[in-house]
C-alpha cells in the first residue's frame, strides 16, 4: 500500500511541476505582450488551469482561469461563448463583467441589426438534384440570412455571398459543381458563417428557407423547388479534418455487464447507442471503427490493442452504470472517466465493476503500478475529449427530457483504457439501476439523443484541439 500511495504521489508531482500561482503568472505575462504565438500559450495555460479547478473543485481558480480563457479567446478570435456564459453563472461569486463588444455595423439595405446568438450549428452540405442544401442544427430564422452580390469590374468576377449568423465545427471548405468556377464555405467571423458562389459570367441565384434548411439553386434552372428532407442515400460533403475513431461498446458475449432495472442489459443498452454513434459520426465524414459490432466477448486489453492498430484519434469507451437496489432510485446521471490512478472512493467503485471482466494474470497492486506508467502524455488531452463529450450528452439531452443529473468529469483506473496511444475517455451513460432512466436508456429516441451529444462533443474537441 505504501508502494501504491508513493506511485500516486511521484504521478501527481509529474503533473504540477508548476503551482496554479505560477500559471496564472506565466498566462498573465504572455498576455501583455502583442505576439499572437504569446496569446496561444495563455491560452492553452488558462484553459489547463480551468481544467485543474475542475479535479480540484476550486471555485476561485475557475473563476480566474474562466476570465483568462475568455480574454485570451477573443484576442485569438476563438468561439469561446461557452466559457463566458459559464462565467456569467458564477457572477453572483465574483466581479466579473462581460466583455462589451464592439457595435455591429450594419448594411444600408438591412434594416435591422442582428441581435441573434450565433447559437445554430451547420451539421452538413450537399448537393440534392442540383440544389445545393445546408442543413442545420436548428430552425433558421429569415434574420439569420444575408445575401448581397458584388462585383469586380477589373477581374471580371461576380460574388454571390450569403452571410448566414451561424457557425460550423470545421475549417473552409471549397465545395466543386460543374460550370461554377468556385463555391466556397468557411466560417468569416466567430459569429458568421460566409458561403460565396464566384464566376465570370453572370448567374441566377434563388434561395428558399424551409426549418433547419437552406436550399440554394444556381443557374437558369427551373423555377426553384422546395428543398427535400435529406435522405440516408447519399453521403455529405466532408466538413471535417480525416480521423480515426474507435468507439467500444462495452462488455457483450458471456459478460452482460449491468443488469438493472427490469433486466435491461448493459451489453445491449451501449451496443445500440455505439452503432448510432458510428452512424452519425460516419454521416459526418469521420472514419470509425467498433471493437464489436454484435453479442460477441471482447477482452479488455485487445479493445485497445484493436485502437492502436486502426491508429485512432480517440478511443471512446461506452457503459451504463449501476448500484445496488436499495439505492436505485436515488443514483442517476451521465459521466465521464478519462484514465488516471483513482482519487476518489466513487471512481475505483465504478472502474472495479467495469474492471471485472478482465481475465489476465496481473493482480490489483500490479494494475495501479502499471497505471502509474502509461498515458501519462494523453492525461490532460483525455480529460479535455471527457469534457466536450460531457457538456455534449448534457446539452443534446436536456433540450428535450427534464431532470438530466450532469454525474460531472472524473479520473479513474479502468482497465480498458491502460495502452490506448490516443486521448481515450470511459462515458457512462446512465444507471440501468434507476426505473427512470432505465426506461430512457432503451428508448431509441433517447438513445439518438446521446449519440448526438456525443458526437456534438468529439466535433467540438477536435475544434478545440487545432
Amino acid at each position: 500500500m505504501f508502494r501504491l500511495l508513493l506511485l500516486s504521489f511521484v504521478f501527481t508531482l509529474a503533473l504540477s511541476a508548476l503551482s496554479d500561482k505560477e500559471i496564472v503568472k506565466r498566462a498573465n505575462g504572455f498576455m501583455q505582450s502583442s505576439n499572437k504565438s504569446n496569446h496561444f500559450r495563455a491560452y492553452n495555460d488558462y484553459k489547463n488551469l480551468y481544467l485543474r479547478s475542475i479535479m480540484s473543485e476550486n471555485e476561485s481558480l475557475k473563476v480566474t482561469s474562466l476570465r483568462g480563457i475568455v480574454k485570451s479567446g477573443n484576442k485569438l478570435h476563438i468561439d469561446v461563448s461557452q466559457y463566458s456564459n459559464e462565467l456569467s453563472t458564477l457572477k453572483p461569486k465574483s466581479v466579473y463583467t462581460k466583455p462589451i463588444r464592439k457595435p455591429t455595423l450594419v448594411k444600408k439595405n438591412t434594416s435591422k441589426k442582428l441581435k441573434i446568438k450565433s447559437s445554430h450549428k451547420l451539421k452538413s452540405i450537399r448537393f440534392i438534384n442540383d440544389e445545393l442544401v445546408l442543413e442545420f442544427d436548428k430552425k433558421l430564422s429569415t434574420k439569420q440570412i444575408n445575401y448581397f452580390t458584388l462585383y469586380d469590374p477589373k477581374k471580371k468576377q461576380y460574388r454571390y455571398v450569403f452571410d448566414i449568423h451561424a457557425s460550423m465545427l470545421t475549417s473552409s471548405q471549397t465545395i466543386r459543381k460543374k460550370g461554377i468556377k468556385r463555391i466556397k464555405l468557411a466560417q468569416y467571423t466567430p459569429s458568421t458563417l460566409r458561403l460565396v458562389i464566384e464566376d465570370t459570367k453572370k448567374l441566377k441565384v434563388n434561395y428558399s428557407k424551409r426549418g433547419n434548411l437552406l436550399a440554394l439553386r444556381v443557374g437558369d434552372s427551373p423555377r426553384y423547388k422546395k428543398a427535400k428532407a435529406i435522405t440516408k442515400t447519399r453521403p455529405p460533403v466532408r466538413l471535417d479534418r480525416n480521423k480515426v475513431l474507435v468507439i467500444d461498446a462495452g462488455h457483450g458475449g458471456k459478460d452482460p455487464g449491468a443488469v438493472g432495472y427490469r433486466k435491461y442489459r448493459e451489453k445491449v443498452i451501449v451496443l445500440s447507442i455505439a452503432k448510432k454513434l458510428k452512424t452519425i459520426l460516419n454521416s459526418r465524414g469521420y472514419k470509425v471503427y467498433m471493437t464489436r459490432d454484435r453479442d460477441k466477448f471482447v477482452k479488455l486489453s485487445n479493445r485497445t490493442k484493436y485502437a492502436n492498430k486502426k491508429n485512432a484519434d480517440i478511443f471512446i469507451s461506452i457503459h451504463a452504470n449501476s448500484v445496488p437496489k436499495r439505492n436505485a432510485h436515488k443514483a442517476y446521471g451521465v459521466e465521464c472517466y478519462f484514465l488516471s490512478p483513482s482519487r476518489s472512493g466513487r471512481a475505483k467503485k465504478v472502474a472495479a465493476k467495469e474492471n471485472s471482466a478482465d481475465l489476465s494474470d496481473m493482480n490489483f497492486y500490479g494494475k495501479q503500478s502499471f497505471l502509474n506508467t502509461l498515458n501519462n502524455h494523453n492525461i490532460i488531452a483525455s480529460n479535455k475529449l471527457a469534457i466536450d463529450l460531457q457538456r455534449g450528452m448534457l446539452g443534446s439531452l436536456k433540450k428535450t427530457y427534464k431532470n438530466v443529473k450532469d454525474g460531472g468529469v472524473r479520473e479513474g483506473p479502468f482497465w480498458v483504457l491502460v495502452g490506448a496511444q490516443m486521448p481515450s475517455v470511459l462515458v457512462e451513460v446512465g444507471f440501468v439501476s434507476n426505473p427512470k432512466e432505465a426506461k430512457r436508456l432503451v428508448n431509441s429516441s433517447y438513445q439518438k439523443k446521446l449519440a448526438y451529444g456525443l458526437a456534438n462533443g468529439v466535433e467540438r474537441y477536435f475544434k478545440n484541439s487545432q
